[in-house]
Parts: C-alpha cells; structure tokens; sequence
C-alpha cells in the first residue's frame, strides 16, 4: 500500500492570467478521514464480475456506466457495462465497440478495434447516447505506419498519442464514432509516461472537457482541458488541450496520479472537479476558481464480509482499493474500483471474500455529497 505524502504547503498555480498581481491563494487543508461501504458487484447471474478492470465512471439514465481497460478480461473489453446503483448490478452489456466510418479510416483503427487501453467515461449532458473515452497505453500496438507517425509525430507526450474518443449508444450497440490525438505543447512538461497519462475525464459549463493526467515530467499530478466545439469531430486532427490553472495538491515525492474525476456544481453555482487519487486512498475536491486552494479527504474503503466464516466480521477495511471512476447521482458520490493485480490479494483477510479477490472482482462504493468539503 502506498504510503500517503503530504503536500508541499501553498499550492501555487502552473499556469497564470498574464497579470502583474496573480491572485492569493489560501492555504491547502490537511485531509480529513471517511469511511466509504462498498458492494461487490454482480453480473446478470448474480455471480461477482470477473476480472472487468472496470476504470471510468459516469451516469445516464439513473444507471451508472463504466467500460474495461486494457488489462480486463477479453470477452469484457470494448464494452459499455451499465449498473444498477440500489443493487450494485450489472443489468445490461452493450455489444463489443464497432467502428464508425470516420474511426475505421483514421490512422489509429487497428489499434482502437483490437485492445486499446480505455482508461476513463464521461458522458455528454446535452447529448442523449454520446460518452467520451480517452486511451491511454498503446505501446503494446507496435508503431503506426510511416505515413501516420510523420501526422502524429509532434505529440508533446508518447510518440503514440493518447485518444479522445467519442461513443454513440443506440438500440444496436456502441460505435466510436470520432477520434482525436491529444497534443501537449512541450512547454506543459508532460512527459513520455505511455502508462501514466489521462485518466480523468469531466465536463463542465459549454462543453468544457477536463482531463486528469496521472503525473508529469515532475511527478505532479495534473488537470488539462479543450472544448468540445460543434465542429470538434468533423476531423481526426490533433486535439490541442490547454492548462486552466486550476489548484491541485503538490507533492515532494512518490507517485500521487488523479485515476477518476466528475464535475459537480454546488447550490450557489460554484463548479469542482471530484478527483480520485488511487495511491493515496484520497478524494480531491477541485475548485474552477483560480484562488482557491484544494481540499483532500482520506478514505477508508469497507468491503462487505460474510461473519458466519470463522475469523471474520460483517465488514474488512481493504488494504488497497484503487478506485479508477468517480460520479455523482442523486446527491451521492460514487466509486468504482480497478482491482490492481499487483496489490489486491494484499486484501485477503477474511476467508469469505478470498474468491472475490482472487477473482480481481470490482466494488461499488457510496457516500453522501458533503456541503463542507466545498467551504
């Protein structure tokens, strides 16, 4: 389990206003702690889902949506996986991804129709059907063709870019049917970390995309952000993303990545950015507003447990949970968990859900909106 870094003191802004005076910032806050409860979550036989990897979380129609990455199980891949939040159950499975005309002729069709790496989900609040994907490690693709790595070649990241993807759900399945490259200018300090890029998507006010970047050239976390313009998908062109400056906690060492983010509005029309920190079992709550600083909240994530095994109780406190989607829906915060391989047997405590994580079976964890952690 990683052990939790503090902050650096003042979060200071990585990109300002051109202005003499740069706005004041108030001090970062120390975290404070939470329990979140979690259920596993069950397929259509009321089974635990097996290996889904599940990274990404969104809402549409009172259901909440993720999809699998790259690492999940094949049969699970390229698919929307729609839950249930009462029962923790997944009612219904989109058909495998397919490719629209635009996506099938782009440069990046192989690697989008076999394995590619989806890594967050967003859905558009204006446009019934449509989600938002972002790719994260393609290196396993092998190279684009000559002709295409001379297009893609100035990335300002990997030398195979990361892609925004646009999904369109109707009775007949899923389709991609847009993709843009995102480009980083090379004064953002990105970096080359193939596994270490956006994990994060949310939408704000008039199409407002944000992207959070798991570390940079100096191991910061980060937040980007590119508007989703009505011409946005009529070309497969680079995507140029830009810094908003937004306040996020800045640390001295050791890896500290965003893995999941959601916009939420407060009752006075303030906007945040909800962001998971993984390794650091952490909720950031974000604030659009240049003069504020971020607040972080440590979770305490409880799998449920079954007390007639000998040894143990009703509930475990996990040792790793690593959450990779975060959503709002109905005044509640939502979390979703991508077992990581490498660390989720550390869980196994009780006998009972030994299977469960073995299994590297996803939880759903809830808890309510809290009016002070936006004060």
């Amino acid at each position: 389990m990683t052990k939790i870094s503090g902050a650096t003191g003042v979060a200071v802004l990585l990109l300002t206003a051109c202005s003499e005076q740069p706005p004041m910032i108030e001090p970062e806050q120390k975290p404070v702690s939470l329990q979140v409860a979690g259920n596993w979550i069950k397929g259509g036989n009321d089974e635990v889902m097996s290996d889904p990897q599940t990274s990404g979380l969104t809402v549409f129609e009172d259901k909440l949506v993720t999809l699998s990455d790259a690492s999940a199980n094949a049969e699970l891949q390229r698919r929307l996986h729609f839950i249930n939040p009462e029962s923790s159950t997944v009612e219904s499975e989109s058909e495998k991804m397919r490719l629209g005309t635009v996506v099938r002729r782009s440069c990046f069709a192989g690697y989008l129709a076999d394995e590619p790496d989806l890594e967050a989900l967003v859905a558009d609040p204006i446009q019934p059907g449509v989600f938002y994907t972002v790719t994260e490690d393609a290196t396993r693709t092998g190279a684009l063709s000559t002709r295409c790595q001379k297009r893609y070649q100035n990335s300002g990241s990997t030398d195979y870019p990361s892609l925004l993807v646009r999904l369109e759900q109707n009775e007949f399945g899923t389709t991609m049917t847009g993709v843009r490259p995102l480009q980083f200018a090379i004064e953002l300090g990105v970096g080359d970390y193939p596994n270490d890029g956006i994990e994060g998507l949310a939408i704000g006010p008039n199409n407002q995309l944000y992207l959070g970047l798991e570390k940079d050239a100096n191991g910061q976390p980060r937040v980007f952000s590119l508007a989703l313009t009505d011409a946005f998908w009529k070309t497969t062109d680079y995507a140029p993303v830009t810094d908003p400056g937004l306040n996020l906690p800045q640390f001295d060492s050791g890896n500290h990545p965003v893995n999941g983010m959601t916009y939420y509005t407060t009752d006075s029309g303030d906007g945040y950015l909800l962001a998971a920190a993984r390794n650091d079992n952490e909720l950031w709550v974000i604030s659009t507003a240049a003069d504020k600083a971020p607040k972080r909240v440590l979770l305490n994530f409880i799998a449920p447990a079954d007390n007639s095994v000998e040894g143990c109780e009703v509930t475990e406190i996990m040792d790793n949970a690593s959450i990779e989607g975060i959503a709002v829906l109905a005044d509640t915060l939502w979390m979703i968990n991508d077992p990581w391989k490498e660390n989720y047997l550390k869980n196994i405590r009780c006998e009972s859900n030994r299977e469960n994580y073995e299994s590297m079976a996803p939880l759903l964890f809830s808890t309510p909106i809290n009016p002070q952690w936006f004060e």
